[in-house]
């Protein structure tokens, strides 16, 4: 209502200059009330949707599932660069194209932000590759690297976590296309070949800076106010609450990527319950997710001195790559990308020229790559350095979901290729294509949550009770359904006594 029904940055009447004055609502920026979502780009797309079509949904859905197959598409061109022109890259793309986590993003047409963010973030970072490939070889290079940060710039404007993407173009320079390894950076920076590749970081860097000090001077150097029920954890006068509950809720987010078999349209209020001692059982889970995650960055980023390239992929004293093949021969190098792939009897005549393909990136860069497009993207969203107006959004995982199906992708990859009977490999690839499937399914279902306010509301009841609750009364009401309406206020009652607009539709 308040993004595109009440928005008066929509009309036809108000001068398009507004929405660069306004916040994602229509209010001022500077304003004390104002929510600071600084989304021009978005709010623009939303004015055009109103000037051809007027306040008719389906437009507006059109535009939601048009961009979200193009970011699909992009995001299976960049998968092909990290896993060739196999199978490998078809899969990736399948499990974005089909992930339940973008079912907010796509049906609820304010999610069009975090859609458009995607979109320019890919574009950002697909520049910045044809940056990378061309530099030292075409003065075209430094347009690609211009790109990118103009790229970037529009991603932000379509939601602020946009601007990550030059963190994630300075991971893959430096950790995929040059394929250094942790130990072997400080070196590098002695060596003058390595000169552009810094200078390249520098204007990533100063780019970087550059937007977010412009965002920060534009919103009026003040962060915006939440309300308790947004961010319970947020106003808690416990610092260990705090702590533990900030700490816990990435490890809910990626239990939402990996089953997201309970969604719900928010996740306020008391849907997830604050981990107020150290011997909450859900600080387990918290141990267990960092420490997962620090072990895949350690192994991912260690390497040693002993080890070398085999078209993309990294051989140990000539013996074994990081996938479980053999490689004793210079032949057996040069063929290891295609048997990496669905392996059969006639990849063993391959021709020639299809041997001589570029390196693919090893599966330690991959992982590196993937965890920075999983984490990094999501950071703005962890309170961790500064308070954000939710606890969990399934929309905001939107970007960071490309990291996670890479990094699924990857470890199929490494199960197949590690897998020695072809019973083994067989199970691999209908347990990953079980996944997608049940994934696609999940998204049909969840669809139809979103087809109108009262099914919505009603999905919710079991994560939100409260919200939800009270939100269908509103519905039931407008429907003149009073004695449910009556009933549904009582139950949000029941569950949170002091919301006082229940209390005053009550």
């Amino acid at each position: 209502s308040r993004a595109i029904k009440t928005n008066q940055d929509l009309l036809p009447e108000t001068p398009w200059t507004h929405i660069f004055y306004n916040d994602f609502w229509g209010t001022l920026l500077t304003h004390s009330g104002s929510h600071k979502s600084y989304r021009p780009l978005c709010t623009l797309s939303f004015r055009i949707n109103h000037a051809v079509g007027g306040m008719d949904p389906w437009g507006y859905h059109l535009v939601n599932v048009l961009l979200h197959a193009a970011v699909t598409g992009l995001f299976t061109n960049f998968s092909r660069i990290l896993f060739g022109d196999r199978y490998w890259t078809l899969i990736a793309g399948l499990l974005f194209a089909s992930h339940p986590i973008h079912t907010e993003a796509v049906a609820g047409i304010v999610g069009r932000a975090d859609i458009g963010a995607c979109l320019f973030f890919l574009l950002s970072l697909m520049c910045y590759v044809k940056h990378c490939s061309t530099r030292g070889s075409s003065p075209s290079t430094w347009g690609w690297i211009l790109g990118a940060g103009l790229c970037a710039g529009c991603s932000m404007l379509w939601k602020e976590q946009g601007v990550t993407v030059l963190a994630i173009a300075a991971v893959y320079d430096i950790f995929v296309f040059h394929r250094l390894k942790m130990h072997q950076i400080i070196p590098a920076l002695y060596k003058r070949k390595n000169l552009t590749l810094f200078f390249s970081i520098g204007l990533l860097t100063f780019w970087g800076t550059a937007l977010l000090g412009v965002r920060l001077y534009w919103m009026g150097n003040k962060p915006p106010s939440f309300s308790n029920s947004d961010n319970p954890a947020a106003d808690s006068d416990s610092f260990l609450t705090r702590t533990l509950t900030f700490f816990y809720l990435p490890t809910k987010n990626l239990w939402l990527l990996l089953c997201p078999d309970t969604l719900s349209f928010d996740w306020s209020m008391d849907a997830v319950p604050l981990l107020k001692a150290v011997s909450d059982w859900r600080n387990l889970h918290t141990v267990a997710f960092y420490a997962g995650l620090l072990l895949l960055a350690y192994f991912s980023l260690k390497g040693s001195s002993n080890e070398r390239e085999c078209n993309g992929k990294t051989v140990m004293n000539g013996k074994q790559n990081a996938n479980g093949h053999s490689c004793h021969s210079e032949m057996e190098c040069k063929t290891l990308e295609v048997k990496s792939s669905f392996a059969s009897k006639e990849e063993n005549g391959v021709k020639k020229h299809e041997m001589q393909k570029l390196q693919l990136p090893s599966t330690e860069n991959i992982v590196i790559l993937s965890l920075s497009l999983l984490i990094v993207p999501f950071v703005p969203a962890t309170n961790l350095f500064f308070y954000v107006g939710f606890v969990i959004a399934e929309r905001v995982l939107y970007v960071p979901s490309m990291g996670f199906c890479l990094l699924v992708t990857v470890g199929v990859r490494a199960l197949y290729v590690k897998a020695q009977k072809r019973f083994l490999k067989n199970l691999v690839f209908c347990s990953t294509a079980a996944l997608i499937v049940f994934y696609g399914l999940k998204t049909v279902v969840r669809n139809g949550d979103w087809q109108n306010e009262e099914m919505l509301y009603r999905s919710g009841i079991k994560v939100n009770p409260a919200k939800a609750w009270g939100n269908l009364g509103n519905v039931l009401k407008s429907q003149s359904k009073i004695s449910e309406a009556e009933s549904a206020y009582r139950n949000a009652l029941y569950y949170r006594s002091n919301m006082a607009d229940m209390l005053y539709n009550l």
